[in-house]
């Protein structure tokens, strides 16, 4: 732009106002989504019952080491009572109290909580691009429901130098508030690198909502219902630290019960507890 030009400019109202509509519209179009080419989705239109569709998802069976590593005290299971369509449009992923009779072990004896853990580990990965699903949570204490990814070199690299993207978590006791955070070598766990998105009024559980990253070389991008709340970049890091978000990722949606961050069920939490998800689509 000319500079001296715009200096000697004397503009009438109806100029300025033409102006500022857009700046404002150029405001808009810089938060607006960057990836728009669909390249992989799941819209969960199977009949009620059926399961997830194995050409997309595998289902992850167990407890892990000590609970996936987080003192979890669900067993994660295949079976659609676990995991299933609704007929209506929706994948629930239901965590159940299962009390006696279970036959599943978990790291502390007999598991008392079933629930599910599905990934695109080997169907599907991708780096870069914009991740997004539109999610009603489940609610409780000791509800831990979270749609996040990992780096598709964990078989070798291990894990946190695979690299973590949380895109969405939450814990039952905080039902409005979703958190998003990134791990990495020296900087995983409770030292992982985020930030939280509040509701200005209800709950996550109330209603659904569309949680989202938008991934480029060298910056994360998290979203909630088109509002962008947080931006990492390797600055952030701690010094020395790698950023280990530069090769494909493939997706998880689980809904976990306890563990070391929100802390077991109580005598409040009430079973089943049910996450719906309408859909999940990645754009490059």
């Amino acid at each position: 732009m000319n500079r001296t030009a715009v200096k000697n400019l004397n503009p009438t109202p109806g100029a300025f106002a033409a102006s500022l509509l857009l700046l404002l519209l150029l405001a808009a179009g810089a938060r607006a989504q960057t990836h728009t080419t669909l390249v992989w989705s799941d819209e969960f239109n199977g009949p009620a019952g059926s399961a997830v569709d194995s050409t997309k998802w595998v289902a992850e069976v167990g407890n892990g080491s000590n609970g996936w590593g987080n003192h979890q005290r669900e067993y994660d299971t295949n079976a659609t009572k676990n995991a299933s369509m609704d007929g209506a449009g929706n994948l629930v992923i239901a965590a159940h109290n299962e009390k006696l009779g279970n036959k599943y072990r978990c790291w502390y004896g007999v598991c008392q909580y079933t629930s599910a853990r599905l990934k695109t580990q080997g169907k599907f990965e991708q780096a870069y691009g914009r991740f997004e699903a539109r999610i009603k949570l489940p609610y409780g204490q000791g509800i831990w429901p979270a749609f996040w990814m990992l780096g598709n070199n964990i078989q070798t690299a291990g894990w946190p130098a695979c690299g973590e993207i949380d895109i969405m978590e939450n814990i039952g006791r905080e039902p409005s508030l979703v958190h998003g955070t990134i791990h990495g070598p020296g900087y995983s766990g409770a030292s992982g690198i985020g930030s939280q998105y509040g509701l200005t009024s209800g709950a996550f559980s109330d209603n659904f909502h569309v949680f989202a990253v938008e991934w480029d070389p060298n910056q994360i991008r998290w979203y909630v219902d088109g509002n962008l709340y947080q931006t990492r970049t390797p600055s952030d890091l701690p010094a020395g630290s790698a950023w280990v978000f530069d090769h494909p990722h493939f997706i998880i949606l689980n809904l976990a019960v306890g563990g070391y961050w929100p802390g077991d069920p109580d005598t409040t939490t009430v079973f089943p507890q049910r996450m719906l998800v309408d859909y999940v689509r990645v754009y490059r």
